[in-house]
């Protein structure tokens, strides 16, 4: 019952206890109490049941007994570090067993040497013990037999042969009421799915492991663990640090398994060093290789030696030590056949160039190489870098190019089997280092044309195709509806002045859900084999239209000016000072939008020709009379662009690449010219706007009060050609894609757009925060205009900054004025501009807007 009902099982072996049981039904009763305390609860109380189990059986004189007793307190003794002693009580058992019993013993020890990282010792019992439980018809112990074989293969890197045991094991489990091994099968399935590069299969499996453990009230720390290492591999460390820490927080809390609490430190570590955190990643690090190997699990240890090093290295302590612990670390991997052999390889290779010494990084750098061609997506990924980086050091740019565009097609490839938004982009962080060394080789080789094409190789690939949409998922559209309701109660709540902490857990909770159920989503198409053409990009521009691409380089601003025919490439300044201008001019901005701060006016407009300095340097003076098309990195998604000197009258747009801006150029409008009119509640103007627009254009769908409500207004947008909302903005920096518009039932955010079969052909956002984005992964940008991009929408107009309400109603009518006659949405944001007062409010409010896209 242990297995199948933790909690029953405990409460009826209490019971035992309690009735004056013989000596062998206690030491049944006192091995019960020590499986469960051993895995869900205190270790010490763990073994003080176990060693009174183990001497009960002694008594009863019942050899099979103490032998099934041995093997559980052998576990225990493993699991608490004290890995000598639980090695000898394990062997003492298979000794004293025999036939049956004996074969589970064998099953245990087996279970003890994966724990260890012995995988090979691991696989020799499991291959003794299955025939015998076969034989005696044991189904539940054939069962994990060949689970932990599955898992002790995975470890090895043979994903199919994991798979097939793990099968196996399933349809036998579906024989029983084994609920926990059930739970824990499930959770196998995730991390084999994990291992097969299925991302999204495994968050899914994960869960729903999750759901069965909580529903037995057992703690679940292997799954915190297998958890920490998909998250990783979605680009989520962040999220696995804080998983990990809590995990380990709970572990010692209830006095927990030490080899878990490694395993945990470890899994902390790596997350730390994938989120930049190099010094948390060096502690966790440090602390895991003591207890790995007080507890003598030298794979275990190996592992988070690397991790050590690779801290060490991001911390910037490369040494020639570093070299040789790296490569020691490597050959250790190698002799376990551990998959990540070739990332300690790598690394080796990596500091020893560093170092200049080059026989040295070409030797560890040829032996990752050769995981290029087999394995999981990221093994692949490593063995590219590998190559990229012997063949600068040989300076050979196009041996570094071949391997640069062959490893970032891995990663497409992974990353269409992703079908969240989010996931894509984050997944991009993996190839950053191979689109760096492409882009320094491309300049040195082939001037100004090929490094715009690597530019638009590895950016904003999130937008080159739409999210996987799950209109048919119940569970979602419940989830949203439910997320919608809750938080439109929280906001009245606020806005009443009354504490909301209940609510506000509630929609925590229900927003943990939808990101769930849309990150389990599989991408549902290929890559459409796209590849952006520089020639094509410069017909489409003509002789007028001049794109400004700007593209980072060791920490400066590239500037690559395409127009008429050719690119050509100007400097800029560094990047970080162009962030550090773009905050200050956020901050200017936000000063001006109330009245009173006409003084700071001159100020911001001397931050936006710094800016331009920074920005466009050179290029700035070679721009041309005609539109101009801006395609910035992720990093400055915060320029109010229309500061800046050389574009305050001009007509510009704004584009996360020039692919998407081709993309949005191409795009055809939707038949029939439908308009709509959004007006959400609590706007300070009342969106004053609205009712004088819906005059002008009288056939135009008008939702307001009410009828402002986010189905309603879905149903409306899906395939519009204009659609006009004046609702309150709120950026979610936390978690993007929940930032949202208020609209009368609550909030319409991103997740929601992403479920419109087409979203409007033009939009126009009018109020604050519509443009603000995260800029993760490479140089992605998630947020609500990047949300539509992909959907079909041409053009967008929205805000990145706070503006004055009253001061908006102007500058929408002149630009709706100008739509009406025909222009773009750069033009007549352009020419609203210009109508606007000459006060700083007006001003700071016209600033403050941008045109996204073509149309």
């Amino acid at each position: 019952m242990v297995f199948a009902a933790p909690n029953q099982a405990l409460a009826r072996a209490e019971e035992v206890l309690g009735s004056d049981p013989s000596p062998l039904h206690a030491s049944v009763a006192h091995q019960v109490i020590g499986i469960w305390q051993r895995d869900w609860g205190d270790m010490r109380i763990a073994l003080d049941h176990l060693r009174r189990a183990r001497d009960l059986a002694a008594r009863a004189e019942s050899a099979d007994r103490e032998a099934d007793v041995l093997a559980a307190l052998g576990v225990a003794l493993v699991h608490a570090g004290r890995t000598r002693q639980g090695l000898a009580a394990l062997e003492r058992g298979v000794e004293v067993g025999s036939g049956h019993t004996r074969a589970r013993v064998l099953f245990r020890r087996a279970y003890a040497s994966w724990v260890l990282g012995h995988h090979r010792a691991a696989l020799e019992d499991v291959r003794r013990a299955v025939p015998v439980l076969r034989q005696a018809d044991d189904v539940i112990w054939t069962a994990r037999a060949l689970t932990l074989r599955a898992t002790v293969h995975l470890a090895l890197g043979a994903v199919e042969r994991a798979d097939a045991d793990f099968t196996a094991a399933e349809a036998l489990w579906d024989t029983t009421g084994q609920e926990h091994d059930k739970a824990d099968a499930v959770e196998s399935r995730g991390l084999a799915a994990y291992r097969s590069g299925n991302i999204p299969a495994a968050l899914r499996l994960l869960d729903e492991a999750q759901e069965r453990y909580a529903k037995l009230g057992t703690p679940t720390f292997m799954l915190n663990i297998r958890r920490c290492e998909v998250l990783m591999a979605a680009g989520l460390a962040p999220e696995a640090l804080a998983e990990a820490d809590a995990a380990i927080g709970v572990l010692d809390e209830i006095g927990g398994q030490s080899t878990r609490k490694a395993e945990l430190l470890l899994a902390a570590a790596r997350a730390a060093r994938l989120a930049g955190d190099a010094h948390t990643a060096i502690a966790r690090a440090d602390m895991a290789v003591r207890l790995f190997a007080g507890q003598r699990r030298t794979w275990w240890e190996t592992h988070a030696r690397l991790v050590l090093i690779e801290a060490r290295v991001a911390a910037g302590r490369g040494s020639g030590r570093l070299v040789a612990d790296a490569a020691a670390v490597a050959d250790r991997l190698a002799s376990f056949g551990a998959p990540a052999a070739p990332e300690a390889s790598l690394l080796a290779g990596r500091i020893a160039l560093g170092l200049g010494w080059r026989e040295d990084a070409q030797r560890h750098l040829e032996v990752a190489a050769r995981s290029r061609h087999s394995g999981p997506p990221l093994a692949r990924m490593t063995g590219w870098a590998a190559q990229a980086l012997w063949a600068r050091a040989m300076g050979s740019d196009r041996r570094v190019l071949e391997a640069c565009r062959r490893g970032l097609d891995v990663l497409d490839d992974h990353r269409t089997t992703l079908g969240a938004s989010e996931l894509r982009a984050r997944a991009t962080a993996q190839g950053a280092e191979l689109a760096g060394l492409a882009a320094r080789a491309s300049l040195a080789s082939g001037g100004p044309r090929r490094l715009l094409v690597w530019s638009e190789r590895w950016r904003a690939t999130v937008l080159s195709a739409p999210p996987t949409r799950p209109p048919a998922d119940p569970e979602l559209l419940s989830g949203l509806t439910a997320f919608r309701e809750i938080a439109a109660r929280a906001e009245a709540a606020r806005m009443e002045g009354r504490p909301v902490p209940t609510l506000e857990r509630e929609q925590r909770r229900l927003e943990r859900e939808i990101r769930s159920r849309t990150l389990h989503m599989r991408g549902d198409a290929p890559g459409d084999g796209y590849r952006f053409d520089p020639r094509r990009l410069l017909e489409r521009l003509g002789d007028d239209v001049r794109l400004v691409e700007l593209a980072v380089l060791d920490g400066r601003v590239q500037v690559l000016l395409c127009a008429q025919g050719r690119v050509r490439r100007f400097e800029g300044g560094l990047l970080a000072d162009a962030e550090r201008e773009a905050e200050h001019v956020q901050a200017g901005l936000r000063r001006l939008a109330h009245p009173g701060a006409e003084a700071r006016l001159p100020v911001v407009e001397a931050a936006g020709r710094r800016l331009e300095e920074l920005l466009l340097g050179p290029a700035a003076a070679q721009l041309g009379s005609g539109p101009v098309v801006v395609v910035p990195p992720g990093r400055l998604h915060r320029v109010p662009w229309a500061l800046l000197p050389s574009l305050r009258e001009r007509v510009f747009s704004v584009s996360p690449s020039a692919s998407s801006w081709l993309r949005a150029r191409e795009t055809v409008p939707p038949p029939g010219g439908r308009q709509v009119l959004v007006r959400g509640p609590g706007l300070a103007t009342g969106g004053a706007e609205v009712p004088e627009l819906a005059g002008r254009h009288g056939s135009a769908t008008v939702l307001e009060y009410d009828d402002a409500r986010v189905p309603r207004v879905l149903a409306e947008l899906d395939g519009a050609a204009l659609a006009h909302i004046a609702a309150h903005g709120t950026f979610r920096a936390d978690s993007p894609l929940f930032s949202a518009l208020r609209m009368a039932d609550g909030p319409l955010i991103v997740h929601d757009f992403e479920r419109l079969d087409r979203s409007p052909y033009r939009i126009i956002l009018s109020c604050c925060d519509t443009a603000r984005f995260a800029s993760v992964g490479a140089d992605e940008l998630l947020g609500l205009v990047t949300a539509l991009l992909p959907l079909g929408t041409a053009g967008v107009v929205a805000c990145s900054a706070p503006v004055n309400d009253e001061a908006v109603v102007p500058l929408m009518l002149t630009l709706h004025k100008g739509l009406s006659t025909g222009a773009s949405m750069a033009e007549a944001l352009r020419d609203a501009r210009a109508s606007l007062p000459g006060d700083s409010v007006h001003q700071a409010t016209g600033w403050a807007f941008s045109a996204f896209g073509a149309a």
